[in-house]
């Protein structure tokens, strides 16, 4: 099947806005077998969008439109679509009344220009978004189906999933069942992962189960992908796959599916009893900020230190001033112990980071010292990154949740990571 997509908006067209959508719509056809033969990314122009579509509908069988399904002027998808089409806009009485109900549950009076959003094309058939007000539709002009999508990432990527991927894969005559495993996991590198499970595919029957990776520092996400005819029969061909998949990645693995390595230490957290702590250097609260926003760490999450100088740390915690200037997996420690204490958390955890800084215009990385505090003691990590401020900052916080994540579930905390240096 020939497949385009359209992505519209002018902050995508002049790069104000990075295209994540393109990428996930692209891979998620590609997962399932159906690959892109064009991408296109137009602005919030009449003509333009018009023309876009007359090209797709003469070259492409399926063309999903992402974008401009919004309330205000410059979403013009539902326009130019009919114009293309050749029909006019009507109102669909029943999204309608969803989108006012929309809002009537959350005790709001809808806008009135959000009427537009429930104008559709003559005789398309509606795409259901049950997480907002913008419905999808599909249509067809010319000699290709089109698939109108919102903009937002979350609406999209369900209304894929849930309306636009099956209706392709039954347009092609193929099978249409899907099934999608991911793993997500820190310290190790993709082309080690994928040497470590050489061959675990051949697990399913033939065919059934491809595996691809997705790298975005500091983790990797590894995604079994299964197509069939039948759901059940899915889910059962991977489950040996996956079983094998948790034992060669073993304790490198911080979540599965839609969990997050946040929602992991929160959980095993609430079901302990305990809350947590947390002092940073170098990561400036980046690690607080990742769990304190968290609407599972009410009542968990106690209290974040961030500062500069390990010294600042120390005074934080009430401790005595150190003897000399040295920081290590020991003061790490200590100071974790000490927060504990004066919070009254039942975990505490520090990271200690000491960049290199600049050498000749160029960083060499840095140390990572990290402690964790808890009723049995406490415990430390030593480490060494390379590469920019960035790479060390985002490495540096996963290490450290990943090192909590570990002590939580009574894993190794110091297993050799492959971004590592000594």
């Amino acid at each position: 099947m020939r497949i385009e997509i359209i992505c519209t908006g002018d902050e995508i067209l002049s790069g104000k806005t990075i295209n994540t959508n393109y990428s996930h719509i692209a891979r998620r056809l590609h997962e399932v077998g159906l690959g892109v033969e064009w991408g296109t990314t137009v602005g919030d122009d009449r003509r333009n969008l018009l023309d876009a579509f007359a090209r797709a509908a003469a070259r492409a069988q399926a063309v999903i439109v992402n974008g401009g399904l919004g309330p205000t002027v410059d979403d013009l998808s539902q326009e130019i679509a009919a114009r293309a089409a050749g029909v006019e806009l009507v109102l669909n009485a029943d999204w309608f009344a969803r989108m006012e109900d929309y809002y009537r549950r959350r005790g709001r009076v809808m806008p009135a220009n959000n009427r537009k959003q429930a104008m559709l094309p003559a005789g398309a058939e509606l795409l259901d978004n049950p997480i907002g007000t913008a419905c999808g539709f599909a249509m067809r002009i010319g000699g290709a189906r089109f698939f109108f999508t919102p903009g937002v990432p979350r609406e999209l990527r369900r209304m894929l999933d849930e309306q636009i991927l099956p209706r392709l894969l039954a347009a092609g005559g193929g099978q249409h069942a899907i099934r999608l495993k991911r793993f997500h996991t820190f310290g190790l590198g993709e082309s080690r992962v994928d040497e470590m499970l050489s061959g675990v595919e051949r697990l399913a029957p033939e065919g059934l189960v491809k595996i691809g990776f997705q790298a975005h520092y500091p983790q990797l996400e590894t995604k079994l992908a299964a197509r069939g005819a039948d759901a059940e029969a899915l889910a059962v061909a991977l489950v040996p796959v996956e079983a094998e998949v948790r034992r060669r990645l073993g304790n490198f693995i911080v979540a599965e599916d839609d969990e997050t390595m946040e929602s992991v230490i929160l959980d095993r957290l609430r079901r302990e009893g305990g809350s947590l702590a947390l002092a940073e250097t170098f990561t400036g609260g980046a690690i607080a900020a990742r769990i304190a926003p968290l609407e599972a760490a009410r009542g968990i999450f106690r209290r974040a230190l961030a500062a500069l100088e390990v010294a600042e740390l120390r005074v934080a915690c009430n401790l005595a001033p150190a003897k000399d200037a040295t920081t290590d997996a020991g003061t790490a420690q200590a100071i974790a112990g000490a927060l504990r204490e004066t919070t009254g958390a039942s975990h505490a955890l520090a990271a200690l980071v000491l960049p290199d800084g600049d050498k000749d215009g160029v960083e060499f990385g840095g140390d990572i010292f990290i402690g964790i505090a808890s009723s049995a003691g406490t415990i430390g990590r030593s480490a060494r990154m390379l590469g920019g401020r960035d790479w060390l900052r985002l490495g540096a916080g996963e290490m450290a949740l990943d090192s909590l994540r570990r002590h939580l579930l009574g894993k190794p905390v110091d297993e050799r990571i492959d971004f590592e240096r000594r």
